[in-house]
């Protein structure tokens, strides 16, 4: 009997995570350094130091306070370059400089990586580290960009997000869109949810691609060549997951 689709991907309540299909890769979210770099201030640090005259507003996100605790740095969502003075700092950079491995043992990416870079679980303010729940907009661009070389810009596509991006949260009710790869770029700026789709696949399931809410990678089930691709792309940052395959 085929697998229930189910037991091999979860619930989709944050994104649909598929098994190697039969090869797969981690797309790691961009993180930046800034030209004058770490800095010794944490962004908790930074914050604890902020005035208390209301000049600088607490960070909000769908109403939530996002500084209860301490303030790591990260964010939530969709992200852009930082603009002038910032540069791409790469995972594998970090992890040299650091001794961290890029992603440790058994872990998926996210904000258990790199430990060493941070002071007290916060990062320096001279470090802006990936977001969790979306690809950011250069990483987006350049994955739809491969998977339309791979596939052909005509290639029948579906994307879901998962009911927590959408301000109307609705667990019964999952919905995906559908069209062709080549306009799947506009599904990042999609006004209903402030992040890149949850999931985006072929029609024909020869790939899968997935964004989980909680992670700061995207990973990428297909082909050999596909995934080969992604992983001599220059303007990609991926890793293989031995144990998230």
């Amino acid at each position: 009997m085929p697998a229930d689709p189910l037991e091999l991907c979860g619930d989709g309540i944050t994104g649909f995570m598929p098994p190697a299909m039969p090869d797969s890769v981690w797309v790691l979210n961009a993180m930046y350094e800034h030209e004058q770099g770490p800095a010794e201030v944490s962004y908790h640090e930074y914050r604890q130091a902020r005035p208390a005259d209301g000049s600088i507003q607490p960070d909000v996100f769908a109403g939530t306070d996002l500084e209860v605790g301490i303030a790591t740095g990260g964010g939530l969502g969709r992200a852009e370059h930082p603009g002038r003075g910032w540069r791409r700092l790469r995972w594998a950079e970090l992890a040299r400089r650091t001794g961290d491995p890029v992603v440790p043992d058994g872990l998926l990416p996210s904000y258990r990586c790199f430990p060493s870079a941070k002071k007290a679980g916060s990062w320096p303010l001279g470090i802006a580290p990936p977001t969790e729940g979306s690809l950011d907009r250069d990483t987006w661009n350049g994955l739809i960009a491969v998977l339309t070389e791979h596939a052909g810009p005509d290639t029948p596509c579906l994307a879901y997000y998962n009911p927590l991006m959408l301000a109307a949260v609705d667990f019964d009710n999952l919905h995906v869109q559908a069209g062709r790869l080549e306009d799947a770029g506009i599904l990042y700026d999609n006004p209903v949810a402030d992040f890149s789709p949850s999931n985006l696949w072929a029609q024909d399931r020869s790939w899968v691609v997935c964004t989980d809410y909680d992670l700061w990678a995207t990973k990428v089930a297909g082909p050999p060549a596909l995934i080969q691709t992604l992983l001599n792309d220059p303007g990609i940052e991926a890793v293989r997951l031995p144990w998230a395959l």
